[in-house]
């Protein structure tokens, strides 16, 4: 079931852009951006959950591209739910929930 704390998850004008997220969890970016990113991390929920996601789905470090690598389907899924507004139906939510921890648990086994 999705709790009445999901309500408020999302990303804001004050959060950093997804590239700089991603940067922050490489260790990428200069010393006085990542403080700033690390102390937003602290209040947003949201912006803390996309750097989990990062750790835990590396993302290409290959510096002689600037190709974006494929989003992964759990992902991808939960994205377009969230932008079709499925997200009121919490069924649909719950079974991309359920198919996320059940790849989580098969990673780890």
């Amino acid at each position: 079931m999705v709790s009445s704390k999901m309500t408020g998850f999302f990303k804001n004008e004050d959060c950093p852009s997804s590239n700089e997220l991603l940067e922050y969890q490489n260790g990428d970016l200069p010393r006085t951006r990542g403080s700033e990113i690390g102390r937003h991390l602290g209040s947003c929920d949201f912006c803390e959950a996309e750097v989990e996601f990062y750790s835990t789905y590396p993302q290409g470090r290959d510096d002689n591209t600037s190709e974006i690598g494929e989003i992964p389907a759990p992902l991808f899924e939960l994205a377009e739910a969230l932008l079709k507004n499925r997200h009121t139906d919490s069924r649909s939510l719950n079974a991309l929930l359920k198919e996320n921890e059940r790849m989580t648990v098969e990673r780890v086994e």
